[in-house]
């Protein structure tokens, strides 16, 4: 038994499945999960003293690689400087100012501590904001574990939203409207069936929590005229997507303005945190400048505030990053394409940016009703495979994978050939 093993089997009995995130217990591939001791670059190395090339980038924020140099030493004068304070700090006052330059849509913004807390506190924003109470969401799209977003659309009719977990109760899912990614039309009858009672619409404009799908055609822009129109809050979820597809996130890329946005991952530059704005009438809704009440005693915190702003003074002094991140995740795409097609199948890869997913089906994926045609046994097959071979892929099939600035040819080399002989060793 090796120490990743002798440490899940402890974990077990302190921690519910053994891990403090779902996905990190491996069961949707099978097998067990691997411990990690350390991550430097492109690579992490786990307590058994393997080395992986990564590419879920604790999840998307490690647009640079593990513990690039630069955010690391910023982080050593912060922590000299004390790590919370439940006060004020500058630090705060610079971050904000620099989301809002690097954001057009966003006039104010509040600090929170997680994706989850942003996507909780704008829907409670728009809320308050619209005097409404109902949302609609998109099936397969993911928003944190709020209980009003754990809702899927029930048979027969996507109006009627039903959970999809104990302890979420009825009333929630009455709330929750529940429509599909990429279909104008499912949101026009949601609406139509809801007059005048839907607050806001919440979405990942790219989705990476069904694996990576992409918006088609005009939906985003048909979408924000129809909140427009209806007077509806239209919400873009970029906690994935915000500062990893270019400086402006993917409101910048199809150029439509959300009137409220969240944020995570990149902008604590790896370490906890979370963010949400917008219009400054709605954002002027939130206490103590209103009634909306949203607070956090670790909200702004000096070491993720600190490690955020050197991550995003990075990239807006270095725009040429988005560039290079294209290139290697273009080169990388058609190698795995190549790959597909010397072994005569036409699996589907959905990337845009930095952002990619295999999914193991020859249909188009353009929402959760086709990417859950995917094989997910045969991505658990694949992910085994080329984990042997030292790549670490996100540990299910309808999860995105990130490329970031620290992958070398070398890597991008090594997890085409390694993706090849995957492939044939499971086919």
């Amino acid at each position: 038994m090796n120490r990743s093993e002798q440490l899940f089997d402890q974990a077990k009995k302190y921690i519910p499945g053994g891990v403090n995130s779902p996905v990190r217990a491996f069961k949707s591939v099978g097998g067990n999960p691997v411990f990690m001791k350390s991550g430097a670059g492109s690579k992490m190395y786990d307590v058994d003293g393997n080395e992986y090339i990564d590419y879920i980038g604790s999840w998307g924020p490690h647009l640079f690689g593990h513990n690039p140099p630069f955010i690391i030493e910023v982080l050593k004068k912060a922590i000299d400087n004390g790590t919370s304070f439940g006060a004020p700090t500058e630090i705060e006052v610079k971050m904000a100012q620099l989301i809002t330059e690097l954001v057009p849509s966003i006039e104010m913004v509040r600090m929170v501590n997680s994706g989850t807390e942003a996507t909780m506190s704008a829907i409670r924003a728009a809320r308050g904001f619209t005097g409404k109470e109902k949302i609609i969401k998109f099936e397969g799209c993911y928003h944190g574990h709020g209980d009003f977003f754990l809702i899927k659309a029930g048979s027969g009719a996507l109006t009627f939203g039903v959970p999809t977990s104990p302890g979420v109760t009825k009333g929630n899912a009455a709330d929750t409207l529940v429509a599909d990614f990429n279909n104008i039309d499912s949101v026009k009858k949601v609406i139509a069936q809801n007059k005048n009672e839907i607050a806001a619409v919440i979405i990942e404009p790219v989705v990476g929590n069904m694996g990576t799908v992409i918006p088609v055609n005009k939906f985003l822009t048909e979408l924000r005229d129809l909140c427009s129109q209806e007077k509806i809050v239209l919400i873009f979820d970029e906690v994935m997507t915000g500062f990893r597809l270019s400086i402006g996130g993917a409101q910048e890329v199809f150029g439509i303005k959300p009137d409220l946005s969240t944020f995570g991952k990149i902008i604590g530059g790896g370490l906890p945190v979370g963010a949400y704005g917008g219009k400054r009438e709605i954002m002027e809704m939130v206490s103590p400048s209103g009634p909306v009440y949203q607070a956090g005693t670790l909200s702004g915190n000096p070491l993720a505030m600190n490690a955020g702003y050197a991550a995003l003074t990075y990239i807006k002094e270095h725009p040429e990053v988005y560039q290079k991140l294209e290139e290697k995740s273009s080169f990388l795409e058609s190698g795995i394409r190549d790959a597909i097609k010397s072994i005569g199948k036409n699996f589907q890869i959905n990337r845009i940016g930095s952002m990619m997913t295999l999914f193991f089906t020859e249909e188009p994926v353009t929402d959760y009703n086709s990417a859950v045609k995917s094989d997910a046994n045969l991505f658990g097959k694949y992910f085994h495979e080329m984990l042997n071979r030292g790549i670490y892929l996100p540990p299910a099939q309808f999860e995105a994978m990130f490329v970031s600035t620290a992958h070398t040819k070398d890597d991008l080399d090594k997890t085409i050939e390694a993706s090849l002989q995957s492939l044939k060793a499971i086919l």
